[in-house]
Parts: C-alpha cells; structure tokens; sequence
C-alpha cells in the first residue's frame, strides 16, 4: 500500500470544507475585523477587504491547497519533494512550524479569557455588576497569575483530546459540528442586532463607503487582515489540503473558503457596530472591543446574561478550530519527518504549548516586568509570528509556487489531473508571480513601520 493511501483523507467534501472554513474563522474575524474596520472607517475599509480576500488571498489560498493535495505531505515535506534540485526551500517550512508554535501559544491564552469570560457570563458574576469598572476587572483578571494559567491549560486540554482523536475521526468530525453550530449563533446575534434602535447607524457605517476615507492606512490594514483572516502563510491550509480526496477541486474549495470566511467577518460586523450605535460607544474602540465594550453593551441589554454566554461561547468555538488547525501543522511534521507515533506528536506538541502558552498568560501579571527587546513574552511571539514569520511563509508560498514550481503540477493539481477544466490558471499565475508578491511585501513593510 502506497504512501498516498495510508495517509489520512477527509471523508467528504463538506468535512474538507468545514474545516479549512473553521480554520481560517476564529478571533481575527470576529474580534480583530471590527475593531480594524471601525479604526479605519466602516464601510471603506471592508470595501477593499472583500477585494484583497478575492486578488490576494483566494490565490496563495490555492498556492497552499496544490502544494498540500498535489504532495500529500506536512509543510516541509511538501516543499521538499517539489523544489529544483540542489536548493534549500523545504526550510521556509520550519518558519511555519515555528510560528504555528507561537501563535498557538499566545492564541491559546486569549481563547483561555474567552473561557473565563463564558463562565462569568453563564454565573452572573459578568453581567450582574452593570456599574463594575471592565477595564479594571480585565486588568486584574489578566494580570492574576492562577485563573489565566487554568483557563489557558482547560483550552489546551480540550484541543488536545480532539486532536489525539486523528484526522476524521477528531479533526474533521468536530469542525463538522462545530464550523455549522458557528453560523447558527452568528445567525442568531445578527437577528438581535438588527432589533436594535442603533441598526440603521451601525449598518449605514458598515455597508456605506466613505470614500474620501480612503488612504493608504486603510488600504493596507484591509490588505492585511484579508491575509491574516485566511490563516495564509503559516501553512495550515497546506496541511490540510493535504488530507483532500484527488476529487476535490482546488479553486473552488479556495472560493468557498474564503467566502465563508468574509462571510463571518461581516456577519460580526453587523452584531457589533448596531449595539456600538445603540449604547453611544466608540465603533474605534479596538482591541478592548470584545472583553471590555461589548461586555457593558450586554449589561445593557434584556436578557443580557443569556446574550453574553452565547456570544463568548461563540469565541471559545472559534478558537477551538483555530488552535486545531495550527497544532496539526508540526503534529504532521513530527509523525512524518520525525517518525513518531500521532499520540506521540500530539503530546509533544501539548507540551511545548504548556511550556510556552504559561509564559505567555504571566506576562500581563508575574513576567510582566521581564521582557525582550522591550516586549513581554506574549508581545513578542504576537509580533514575530504576526509581524515577521505570516508574511515571510506568506511570500514564499506565492513566489514558489508562482516561479520555481514545475508547470505541469499546477495544471494537473487544477484539472484533477485532466479531469475538470479550469479557465483560471493563466490569471492566478499573474497573481501568485506579481500581484501577491507585492501587496505580501506592502504588507510586511507597513508592520515593521517601514511604511
């Protein structure tokens, strides 16, 4: 029995999907979309997001569904076995692995407040205090040293026991259920909002572009969090594209992908820029959106105790199939690089995330004095991972694929090897070669300040 057949395949088409969807969903489209898109003016800013979703991300998006599908192997092997000859590319591998384990790491301590927070709700103790101070609340939370290490290990727990489960029947079956139950109470708070006597405002700043608005802060904070939205560059959508069927039509599964993503996007935009309108908040309120302004918004509200455990509920799912994405990146790489068992892999993989996801919850508290190069643990694998590896792993996998990659893979990884006809390959090669290069590097640039 061949390689290709041992290896773990998603059952259907449906289950490939929902789980590159749950992939790319998680806090960057329901947290991190409106605050970007109330910092740089509603309407203009998603405009030129959905357009970057479509020019920018949909190709890289298939850049890393051909390399997965077309080599059956983990972000190194992939590179590997389809680079020329005599060059080192399968290392740009290892920056995907490294910023899989450092986004996990931090990304888990968030997902871990989440936690806190749906807890808080379900009790009480989050919604029945409506003149407690947020602000100071989170602070003490997150500067504490127990509750933030407990809420991130329960996460890390929970991601664990899915992933020790394999790939159909723990990956795939969870975000079967998960990724549905997601656009449910999505579809449920949007009904809310739009209840609302701020609906009009909120909606009017969302869908009507300003355009005079417009300029290059908007253009490139839309260029990147369509690239960030879709998980590119960190090579879990290669991974998972390598678990796809030879059925599965690669483009159309990236469109799919991607629409659901913006999808979720909006949809997040349209439960929160309502309520931001109806209670006289700031819709730039940024980052503390989430854990400090919506939490006063549902004291606000009738049923409010109901409202807030659904909606941190929500966070916690969207983590969850987030985290689990990124942890089957170096899971693949230790069982077929390393030759360990997957139990083997999954609990290393745990364990360094216990490690280094512990640093990252004390740095808001006991660690919070000791940094490097004047950023605290989180900060900094925040802003290399984000900043540095994304962007990188993000270029290479357009220029390779676009340039160094042999033809007649690309053709037959769009074609099912003749099966299908595909009209798109001359303009996504335009893409992966020119446009993707460019936006990729403007986008690296604007995050080191450069620009």
């Amino acid at each position: 029995m061949s390689e290709k057949t041992q290896r773990a395949v998603f059952a259907t088409r449906i289950g490939a999907v929902a789980t590159t969807v749950g992939s790319a969903v998680g806090l960057g489209n329901i947290w991190r979309f409106p605050y970007e898109a109330g910092t740089h003016g509603g309407g203009a800013f998603m405009l030129f997001y959905i357009l970057f979703i479509f020019i920018l991300g949909v190709p890289v998006l298939c850049a890393e569904y051909m390399l997965g599908r077309g080599t059956r192997k983990n972000v190194f092997g992939a590179y590997r076995v389809t680079q020329p000859k005599g060059s080192q590319w399968h290392l740009a591998g290892v920056t995907g692995i490294l910023a899989s384990i450092l986004i996990l790491s931090f990304y888990s301590v968030v997902a871990g407040w989440t936690v806190e927070y749906f807890f808080g709700s379900v009790s009480g103790a989050l919604t029945n205090n409506p003149s407690q101070d947020l602000h100071e609340r989170f602070a003490e939370f997150s500067g504490g040293t127990w509750r933030p290490l407990i809420w991130t290990w329960v996460f890390l727990l929970t991601n664990f026991v899915v992933l020790l489960r394999g790939v159909t029947k723990g990956i795939e079956k969870v975000s079967n259920f998960l990724t549905p139950m997601l656009f449910v109470l999505l579809v449920i708070f949007c009904i809310n909002s739009l209840t609302m006597s701020g609906a009009k405002e909120g909606l009017e700043f969302l869908f009507r572009p300003d355009f005079s608005k417009i300029d290059s802060k908007v253009l490139l904070a839309a260029m990147g969090q369509a690239f960030f939205s879709l998980s590119l560059g960190l090579g879990c959508m290669l991974t998972y594209g390598s678990y796809f069927s030879p059925r599965t039509r690669v483009v159309r599964t990236a469109v799919t992908t991607a629409g659901l993503d913006t999808l979720v996007a909006i949809l997040s935009g349209v439960i929160i820029f309502p309520a931001v309108f109806t209670f006289g908040m700031s819709p730039s309120a940024g980052p503390t959106l989430v854990f400090e302004v919506l939490p006063s918004i549902f004291n606000n509200l009738a049923l409010g105790r109901v409202w807030s455990s659904l909606f941190f509920f929500l966070l916690i799912l969207a983590s969850l199939t987030s985290t689990i994405s990124m942890s089957e990146i170096s899971i693949a790489f230790f069982v077929e690089q390393l030759n360990m068992k997957r139990t083997t892999a999954t609990i290393v993989n745990t364990s360094i995330a216990f490690v280094l996801g512990s640093l990252c919850a004390l740095s808001f508290g006991p660690l919070s004095d000791f940094t490097i190069f004047g950023m605290t643990v989180f900060n900094l694998f925040d802003y290399v991972s984000s900043n540095i590896l994304l962007p990188f792993g993000g270029l290479v996998v357009s220029f390779f694929v676009g340039w160094k990659i042999n033809s007649k893979f690309i053709e037959n990884e769009l074609t099912n090897h003749g099966q299908d006809s595909c009209h798109v390959k001359g303009a996504l090669t335009i893409c992966l070669r020119y446009v993707a290069p460019i936006g990729i590097s403007l986008i690296f640039l604007n995050t080191l300040g450069i620009i």
